[in-house]
């Protein structure tokens, strides 16, 4: 009689371990099958798309630089060469004349008296858009930062390298519009960079894309 019960509930406990059993091996399965869609997927493959498209906006502002350098250096190398000392050359009459200065202040001939102070300020601004650069997810941000790091390196090497001497060298400026400063290119780099960071600011853009609705 005893064998008879054990034989008869042998099913129903096989059942009901399998009852008990099955819900969880597919839950296990299904979590496993989970993981493998993410790890293929989503998640992991997010950060390192979002990791290239750092990559190229970094290189898109090293870009703007650089282009922004070679135009502010060519330029400056070639008025020193051709027209310092010479009489102003008008390029449209009166209204917009190529003549060379040297300037030891800020950009529009402003702040003479500061030159080692505002080489010191050219430095920090160069050091803080390479610590931005590295969360820099956003293109117009990378052209805006572009501007004002090409800008910034093209003065600073002529505060480094231009007489009088190292830290307290003279910028060349040389676009001189009637009624107004004479400045150069890597003036008109760092103004256009600030504006469009003002732009991008007021529309809510921050550098890592992030885009903010009032």
């Amino acid at each position: 009689m005893a064998e008879a019960e054990r034989i008869t509930r042998t099913p129903e406990s096989g059942a009901e371990s399998g009852a008990g059993a099955g819900p969880d091996t597919e839950a296990e399965t299904g979590t496993g099958s989970e993981t493998e869609r993410g790890s293929e997927g989503g998640a992991p493959v997010e950060p390192e798309r979002k990791a290239g498209r750092g990559k190229r906006r970094i290189l898109a502002l090293l870009l703007v630089a650089a282009v922004v350098y070679a135009l502010d250096l060519s330029s400056k190398l070639f008025v020193v060469a051709k027209l310092e000392h010479h009489a102003p050359v008008e390029v449209i009459g009166t209204l917009l004349r190529f003549t060379v200065i040297r300037n030891r202040g800020a950009a529009f001939s402003m702040g003479e008296a500061l030159t080692i102070f505002l080489t010191i300020i050219a430095t920090v601004v160069i050091v803080v858009i390479a610590r931005i650069a590295r969360k820099l997810y956003s293109l117009p941000w990378a052209i805006a930062l572009g501007l004002l790091l090409g800008g910034a390196f093209g003065n600073l090497t002529d505060r480094v390298f231009r007489s009088p001497g190292v830290f307290k060298g003279a910028v060349v400026d040389f676009i001189a519009p009637a009624h107004f400063a004479v400045f150069n290119l890597a003036d008109s780099a760092i103004v256009c960079g600030g504006i469009l960071i003002v732009i991008l600011s007021f529309r809510g853009l921050d550098p890592d894309g992030t885009l903010h609705k009032d």
